[in-house]
Order: C-alpha cells, then sequence, then structure tokens
C-alpha cells in the first residue's frame, strides 16, 4: 500500500542563512519602501569590485610611471658618465699623452722614424 501526497499547509522549508536572506529580513525603508532589493546586491558587490580593481590598477599603473621616470633619469646620468668617460679615454691614447705618462718610467720617445726591415727570399 502507497501513502498519498498530501500537503504541509504553514510550514516553511529550513533556508540556508545568507547575507541575502538576512539583508531581506532587515527591511530597510530608507531607500525602498518594503525592503531592500536582493536583487541588486550582486550587481552592486560586482560594480564595487570593478571600482576597487580600477582604483587598483590605476595605483600600480602610477607607480609603474614613476620608476619608469626614475630609470630615464638614471639611464640618462649613465649616459652622460659614459660619455665623458670615452672622450677621457679618447684623449689618454693620443701619442703625447701616452709619452707623458710612461715618462716618469724611463721610456724615451723615439726621434727617428721607424723603418721597415726587408729580407730577401735567399736571406732567409
Amino acid at each position: 500500500m502507497m501513502a498519498e501526497n498530501t500537503y504541509k499547509i504553514g510550514e516553511q522549508k529550513h533556508r540556508r542563512k545568507s547575507i541575502f536572506r538576512w539583508i531581506e529580513q532587515l527591511q530597510i525603508g530608507i531607500t525602498f519602501n518594503q525592503a531592500v532589493p536582493v536583487k541588486y546586491i550582486p550587481h552592486m558587490i560586482f560594480f564595487t569590485l570593478l571600482g576597487v580593481v580600477y582604483v587598483g590598477n590605476t595605483h600600480y599603473a602610477e607607480s609603474t610611471q614613476r620608476k619608469v621616470n626614475k630609470l630615464q633619469i638614471e639611464v640618462e646620468d649613465m649616459r652622460a658618465d659614459y660619455t665623458t668617460l670615452k672622450a677621457e679615454y679618447m684623449y689618454a691614447r693620443l701619442q703625447s699623452e701616452v709619452a707623458k705618462k710612461v715618462r716618469s718610467q724611463g721610456l724615451v720617445e723615439s726621434k727617428s722614424p721607424p723603418y721597415k726591415i726587408v729580407l730577401n727570399k735567399d736571406e732567409y
């Protein structure tokens, strides 16, 4: 024998507790006449999170831009140092400058021009 289906009048299903049910039960009448429309809360949360991400992205972009500016200034300083050192090196390798530096070691610049040594095929 099978039992018949009956309606349970007056009994409510046990609902899970959630923040949306709690807000719905508050029935804040500030903006709305009856209660807070719970169906709009996920949208409000989404837009709030979107705003937080937007602000965070703006802060990240600004900090990155500050780092880039700082590095550009550093690169310009290094480029100026490189140019200065290159000019000093080019000046230091001149024959007259090398002669001045080695004079303290007892080396003297030759007054006669260099000459070419020529060997015949028979001599070697």
